[in-house]
């Protein structure tokens, strides 16, 4: 692969929420051989912004911030109180970005994690319409900060809106704002996709970052991901960005409960984190 892949792993997979004490991580993160961590802002209250980018600094770590979107930020609930208090959020978000240095703020932040139901044709396109609206207004939020968005397909089992890489592009192209890019995760896709490579390419130069665990949200490399047609997709659009890890611990009882992790995929999460980037290096280097 020619371009540069930047080798990432989210916080997640170790502990939930992040906060300034979370900085002990990045000196094994940087051990391990990563070139970014990936920093969830579940709570911006909870974070010293100053702190982790000296930390940043120091550890010689690259970084990306994606968004947790429960239902209190939910763009697409009909009171638009709970908008407001996403856009309050996201603003807080994008002021980390910018002391971070971090180009976008990614994360399914069209709805409400886990807002999956059967509704009426009527209902959808009134939610699909809510979404497109309030992240137009988004887009003009992260671009006063000089970011982009990337918004994250997920799979039907977390979101009845957004699910495929045809989906994010039909978002991205109605939303008509040049801050509008993607997120591509493998573990949706490979619930959600008939092909990986299409997909990829189906997006092309809108996709500015990738996530990644197995199938089953284990090691990369231990599952069915179609990992050749991975790579060949990404070198197909010449992606040079992060490659993120994304996992979680059954240790953290509430965030495994959100995500459905109810059992180890390592002996330890340092553990995954060592053999997957050991294969994420061995498959996207070469």
């Amino acid at each position: 692969m020619s371009n540069k892949i930047d080798f990432g792993v989210s916080t997640w997979l170790w502990q939930s929420p992040f906060t300034s004490k979370s900085i002990e991580l990045f000196p094994k993160i940087k051990k391990l051989g990563y070139d970014l961590v990936e920093i969830p802002v579940e709570d911006p209250l909870l974070i010293d912004a100053r702190e982790i980018k000296k930390a940043l600094i120091d550890n010689d770590l690259k970084v990306s911030v994606c968004g947790a979107f429960g239902p209190s930020k939910d763009l697409t609930h009909n009171d638009s109180k709970i908008h407001r208090q996403c856009f309050d959020y996201l603003e807080q978000c994008f002021e980390l970005c910018n002391i971070w240095g971090v180009d976008f703020l990614a994360g399914p932040m069209y709805s409400a994690v886990g807002k999956a139901r059967m509704v009426s044709p009527d209902q959808r396109k009134t939610e699909w319409n809510l979404a497109v609206t309030n992240l137009h207004k988004v887009c003009i939020m992260a671009y006063a900060h000089d970011l982009s968005i990337a918004l994250e397909p997920l799979n039907r089992f977390e979101s009845d809106m957004v699910n495929t890489a045809e989906d994010v592009m039909r978002l991205v192209t109605d939303i008509n704002h040049a801050s509008a890019m993607v997120l591509l995760d493998g573990f949706h896709m490979t619930i959600e996709e008939k092909n990986i490579r299409d997909a990829i390419n189906t997006v092309g130069d809108k996709l500015i970052h990738v996530q990644v665990s197995e199938n089953h949200r284990g090691v990369p490399g231990t599952g069915l991901t179609p990992w050749n047609d991975f790579k060949l997709g990404l070198d197909d659009i010449n992606y040079s960005g992060g490659l993120v890890i994304e996992s979680f611990t059954p240790e953290i009882k509430e965030l495994a409960a959100a995500v459905c992790i109810w059992k180890t995929m390592a002996k330890s999460q340092d553990e995954f984190a060592q053999q997957g980037l050991k294969f994420l290096k061995q498959t996207f280097n070469n």
